[in-house]
């Protein structure tokens, strides 16, 4: 991996948290901003290494906002990384896909009023995901991993990332956090955006009709 390194691991600890516990790195890029590394097994020198590449978004992990998937995704890859037994998510801080928290919650209301994601986007001026992966090329790079196998549903993730000098061996399928509420969004990333799923035509439903939560599925 080459990707040029301009920030720094500045802090380390042990992290216990409800998936189990995760070594946890703080990076400092070059701009100021701190993004995470939380990390199971040894990294150096690993080859075909399970990584989500995670970006911030506080309406749903901190709120659990029902309008997107981002929670279900970030406890799925918390979940999977520690049953595996060997893993990295790399959590960056580029909320709304890269145009900040205000301007995401100016886009909801955009989106309330009949808008879709991108059309929302474009309408504050805006381009349809202003995310980067440099970074997460660094902090890769940083930790001396060699390949990836990228958890993800998002083509142009991995396009950034091997712009950024990430050896993406393969994409493994990263489907969770379907629900009545996110479905047209979910649609939308499809459709629009390029995101590979199977079908979000309908929704799963039990024996008697009812829609299942798919909020908080973990990956097998």
């Amino acid at each position: 991996m080459s990707a040029q390194v301009n920030g720094r691991f500045y802090a380390k600890t042990s992290l216990p948290t409800e998936h189990g516990p995760f070594d946890l790195r703080v990076w400092r890029a070059a701009d100021g901003k701190e993004h995470l590394a939380l990390s199971v097994g040894a990294l150096d020198g690993a080859e075909g290494l399970p990584v989500r590449v995670h970006s911030e978004c506080l309406t749903g992990e901190v709120l659990s906002s029902l309008k997107c998937d981002c929670k279900a995704q970030l406890n799925a890859a918390l979940t999977f990384i520690q049953r595996n037994g060997l893993g990295l998510v790399i959590y960056l801080r580029q909320e709304g896909r890269g145009i900040g928290l205000g301007n995401k919650i100016r886009a909801y209301e955009l989106q309330a009023q009949g808008a879709d994601t991108v059309d929302a986007n474009r309408m504050l001026g805006f381009d349809d995901d202003l995310r980067r992966y440099d970074v997460a090329g660094e902090i890769l790079s940083a930790l001396n991993v060699r390949s990836v196998v990228l958890l993800t549903n998002n083509p142009a993730k991995i396009e950034g990332l091997r712009a950024a000098g990430v050896v993406v061996e393969e994409r493994q399928p990263h489907k969770v956090g379907l629900n009545e509420v996110n479905a047209a969004y979910l649609q939308t990333k499809r459709a629009r955006m390029g995101h590979l799923f199977d079908t979000l035509d309908t929704l799963p439903t039990d024996e008697e009709g009812e829609v299942i939560d798919q909020g908080h599925l973990e990956r097998p």
